[in-house]
Parts: C-alpha cells; structure tokens; sequence
C-alpha cells in the first residue's frame, strides 16, 4: 500500500519505520529542516513544506496513496490534511496531540476515519497498571503487527466477556476499549464487553479480515 505521512517527530517516525519495514510505501512531509535532513538520512522519500498545504500534499503523492497519517503535534495541521486527503478519497488517521480534551474528539471524530492520541493512551496504560491491569499488552506492538479498531454489534459473540479474556486468533489481542462515543482506554481486568463498544486490537495483517468479522459476528469462529 502506499502512504503520506504527514510530519517527522517520534509519532511519525516510530509510524514511517513500521510501515516501510513491513514493505509498504510511504512518503513524508515535514516542515522542519532539521526533520527533513534526519528522514532523508534514513532513506526515506520527503516532501518539504507545510502538510496543510493541497500543493504539498499532492507533490508527496495524495492523489494515488491509499491513506494519510497526520501525525504532528499541531491539530489545526493534521486536521486539514486529513479533509484534503478525505476529498481525495483517502483513509484519513488524525493525531490529537497532549491537549486532548472530550469535546476536540466530538468535533473531530465524525470527520476522519480514526483519531490517535498516544500520550493520553500512554497516561491511561499507567493509570491501568496502577490499579492492576495488564499494561504490558502494549509491550506485544511488534513491528509483525498491525492495529485496528472495531465496533461491536448486538449480535457479536464477545457481547458479555471480559475484554482481557477475549482469544483471538494467533497473536491478536485486544489492547484498548471504549464504552460507545467514547475515547478509548486500557481496560482494566474487570471490564465486560457491551453491544455498542469499540475495541483496538492488534494483529497480523493477514488475520485482520478474518478477526473483524469474529468480532462483528459475522462468522462463527475466526477465534484460534
């Protein structure tokens, strides 16, 4: 697949290095000189200048990839390049930098495909170690695997189980789980599953089909 990945700082680059490892294609734009010279320095192709601008985006190939990332620390920036790579027709991933608030995510949430916040995610998972869940889920995010999110319907056959004893098949787990409209959390041992809920879980790219349809109850048994 081919990716636009819209700034260089360590969100951007820890998502660029997994992607290109697994052998997609990607191109960055990064504004900052400095970024620039260390992306280029590590092989990758950079477009340089602003990621809100539909020039830049369209010189770093947003008319032909299949998604863009927007994940600088700027939301004002990510959120126009994620609308410019919505009009395009592109799978659009929007970063929420460590200002998260509810109502950003109300406001952005109906407008792009996803949204990532991973130092909110990051205060949550010690929060949940805290009070004795399993943060050492995170540690499994290998570069093998790849990340998803999924709403769970009515008829699902998780409805009623504890998140965190979930079994999906061969590496897959589920790492995160929001209650409906609402931003999700590391659950802690004791958290049930409920029509309406949405899940991250983590997989390899090929079981990924396969395990959303387990999950959505679509098929009997994707389960290992």
């Amino acid at each position: 697949m081919e990716f636009v990945i819209v700034g260089f700082g360590r969100v951007g680059m820890r998502v660029a290095r997994i992607l290109r490892s697994e052998g997609h294609e990607l191109t960055l734009v990064e504004d900052d000189p400095d970024k620039v010279e260390r992306a280029r320095k590590e092989g990758f192709e950079v477009v340089e200048g602003d990621g809100a601008a539909e020039s830049v985006l369209e010189e770093a190939g947003i008319t032909e990839a299949d998604a863009i990332g927007a994940l600088t620390g700027d939301l004002n920036t990510n959120f126009s390049a994620c609308m410019l790579g919505k009009h395009h027709g592109l799978r659009t991933v929007l970063r929420i930098d460590e200002d998260y608030r509810q109502e950003i995510f109300e406001t952005y949430a109906e407008d792009v495909d996803e949204i990532v916040y991973p130092e909110r995610l990051g205060a949550a998972g010690a929060k949940t170690a805290m009070l004795g869940g399993d943060f050492n889920v995170l540690a499994d995010l290998t570069e093998e695997l790849s990340v998803a999110s999924v709403r769970i319907p009515e008829d699902s056959p998780v409805v009623g189980e504890r998140v965190v004893k979930v079994d999906l098949r061969g590496e897959a787990r589920i790492y995160a789980h929001g209650r409906r409209d609402q931003p999700m959390e590391i659950p802690l041992p004791q958290t049930r599953i409920e029509a309406g809920d949405e899940v991250a879980l983590m997989a390899r790219p090929d079981d990924l089909p396969a395990i959303r349809a387990f999950l959505r109850g679509e098929e009997e048994q994707a389960a290992a």
